[in-house]
Formats: structure tokens, C-alpha cells, sequence
């Protein structure tokens, strides 16, 4: 004999009780992140090539005399593109335009400001971000969805209280769009503020460092909930 499915909305005397937990919190950012990219150009591919490693180098080298400040440094794209001149039948080259694309996590923000400031003081150097952001594996994530059950707890026993009645089971806890992996469970972290800036190289003293103050990072979290209560008093 097979055990009829139960009501998707309970009984009479075992109602069921469906509510949505949200928590967010704002949280100091753990990590940042430095754009870089490095320009080259001149009349001959092999002077332009010579001149974006050079300068490639210069940007490795200094951000890796910052030791574990640096806590990563990866090259991105890099390119060498012919620029034709805008006149005439012939496909004449005018110049080669070469660049090579970086990014640097840091997470001592102390350093932060005197190491974009000295990036970009270099020749033909750009410099974005920084882009304030959490780990991965931060603890204010998990402290999110912690109070966000919490949440729902409290919002079904303010539902059942108002109904004279009592929760007696939790009965599904589910992330928000557990149910459709192609959705989100909580929409993406802003982006921190960007600062941008380009190194021509040319000044005579160093400038002073960059004050950059981390930008506070909103973390969210949703959770639904279903719970059974006792038979409510009307």
C-alpha cells in the first residue's frame, strides 16, 4: 500500500507555513584589484616589441618588490596591431601599437596607494581600479545566510503567533532559485570605485602616494523556508 503524498499546503490541523528570509550586510572588503596596462608604439615592429617588453618588465619588477602585498599578478591579453595610414590605394603601415594587459590582487591596503601611484609614474602605463571585493570563501558570506534563516525563523513564528498558534517543524530550507540553477542566489557584488590614471613618464620627484580608502562591500542573502504549526486558534 503506498503512502498518499502529503498536501502541498498541510491540513487543517497541520497547516503550513511558507515564508522568505533576506539578510544584508556591509562588510570591510578583503582584497583589491589593480589594473595595468602597458603601451608600446613606434615605426618599427621590432623597436615597438622591444619597448613593450621593456616596459613589461618594469611593471613586473616593481610589483613583485612589494613581496606578499602582492598576492597575485597575472597577464591578461597582449597585443601588437599595425595601424595603416588613412590615406592611399597601398596598405602602408604607419606604426605598431603593442600592449599587455595585468592585474594585481592585493590585500594590504597599506601598500595600495604608494603602488598605483608609482605604476603610474611609468612610461606609457595605465593604471584602473581599484576594485574592492571579498574572498570567495569569506566568512561574511556564510554569516549571511545564517541570519537569513534566522530571519525566516523569526518572521514564521510572528505569522503563527499572529493565528494563536505555535511552529513544530521545519519541513524545506532552500537557497532562492535552488529549485532553477540557471538563476542567481543572490545578485553580484557592485563594483568598488575606480580610480584611472596613465603614467608619460617626464617628473623630476615621485609623486606622493594615493590615499584610497576601501569601499564598503554589501553582501546578500535569501533563503525560503517552509514550516508546519500547530492548529491555529480563529
Amino acid at each position: 500500500m503506498t503512502t498518499p503524498a502529503p498536501l502541498p499546503y498541510g491540513t487543517p490541523d497541520t497547516p503550513r507555513l511558507a515564508v522568505r528570509g533576506e539578510a544584508r550586510l556591509e562588510v570591510d572588503p578583503e582584497i583589491a584589484h589593480l589594473g595595468i596596462t602597458v603601451n608600446a608604439r613606434g615605426t618599427d615592429r621590432r623597436n615597438a616589441l622591444q619597448d613593450l617588453t621593456h616596459r613589461n618588465s618594469q611593471v613586473l619588477d616593481l610589483l613583485k618588490s612589494y613581496g606578499d602585498a602582492v598576492e597575485k599578478l597575472e597577464t591578461g591579453r597582449f597585443t601588437i596591431t599595425p595601424q595603416l595610414t588613412e590615406k592611399g590605394r597601398n596598405e602602408r603601415v604607419r606604426a605598431y601599437h603593442g600592449t599587455v594587459h595585468l592585474t594585481a590582487t592585493l590585500a594590504d591596503f597599506t601598500a595600495l596607494g604608494e603602488l598605483a601611484t608609482r605604476l603610474a609614474e611609468l612610461d606609457l602605463t595605465r593604471v584602473d581600479g581599484p576594485w574592492w571585493s571579498l574572498r570567495p570563501d569569506s566568512p561574511a558570506h556564510r554569516d549571511a545566510r545564517q541570519q537569513a534563516v534566522r530571519e525566516a525563523v523569526q518572521r514564521a513564528r510572528e505569522y503563527a503567533a499572529a493565528l494563536g498558534a505555535e511552529l513544530t517543524a521545519v519541513v524545506e530550507l532552500a537557497d532562492n532559485g535552488a529549485e532553477n540553477t540557471g538563476l542567481p542566489a543572490y545578485p553580484p557584488p557592485a563594483p568598488g570605485g575606480m580610480m584611472r590614471t596613465a603614467g608619460y613618464g617626464g617628473a623630476s620627484a615621485p609623486a606622493p602616494a594615493l590615499d584610497l580608502e576601501p569601499q564598503r562591500q554589501t553582501v546578500y542573502a535569501q533563503v525560503n523556508a517552509r514550516f508546519t504549526m500547530t492548529r491555529p486558534v480563529l
